[in-house]
């Protein structure tokens, strides 16, 4: 079997540099990586999940070369993996890293408890809701990611992305799931997405520490997916 191109999918709330540690880490380990952006995606308007798919696939047309992929998604990067995994060739695995699954059917905002709906609508200027970062007081960004000028680069990236996206039908597309899933959780705040993928049998692994580990324990995070993705060959 081929070694597949590990596709490291960011959350549409995020922004590509969120995964290059990650990256960086797992081509000295021999892997083959891309590290594609949503950015632009979600300008046009919706429908947003087709328009995610296709900057996916764009990207690995550049560089897969017909290659077996294994999509690796970060945070609400999980529920766009359906639409993406229908549009791009050869799709063998997916590993979830502190990530929602997918929720085909429904929106994003029916996955989520009524105050935190009302939360955000209440954040939202016009149609379009503030950067992530905006979503918090200023020290917990800054306890996440403590070293000033990654800091600055990560805020830089955020995008403020439209509130349609959130109203929006997951597909329901028949060639999901892959064979091969697991999920990787970094934060007591997916323990419940962990035990509902432990539920459908499969691997499973835990890394203490937080949300944005990807950038700041990256190491440890390539360790347990380079597990992972061997583990489902």
């Amino acid at each position: 079997m081929d070694t597949p191109l590990i596709v490291l999918v960011h959350s549409p709330l995020t922004g590509p540099s969120a995964w290059e540690p990650v990256a960086d880490s797992l081509q000295r380990r021999g892997a083959s990586v891309a590290v594609p952006t949503l950015e632009g995606a979600f300008e046009a308007g919706p429908p947003y999940h087709p328009a995610v798919a296709a900057a996916v696939g764009r990207r690995l047309a550049e560089v897969g070369g017909g290659r077996a992929v294994t999509l690796v998604a970060h945070s609400g990067a999980g529920a766009l993996l359906p639409a993406i995994a229908a549009a791009v060739p050869r799709v063998g695995g997916a590993v979830f890293v502190d990530a929602l699954l997918p929720h085909p059917g429904a929106t994003w905002f029916d996955t989520v408890p009524p105050p935190m709906r009302e939360r955000l609508l209440e954040l939202a200027e016009g149609e379009r809701l503030p950067k992530w970062s905006d979503w918090f007081p200023p020290e917990v960004v800054a306890g996440l990611l403590p070293d000033p000028e990654r800091r600055g680069r990560f805020i830089a990236e955020l995008p403020r992305v439209p509130l349609a996206y959130f109203r929006e039908t997951a597909p329901d597309p028949k060639a999901w799931p892959p064979e091969r899933c697991a999920y990787l959780r970094l934060s007591e705040a997916y323990g419940e997405q962990a035990a509902e993928a432990k539920r459908r049998g499969w691997p499973v692994r835990s890394l203490d520490g937080d949300h944005l580990a990807i950038m700041t324990r990256p190491e440890p995070v390539a360790e347990l997916l380079t597990e992972l993705i061997d583990d489902r060959r």
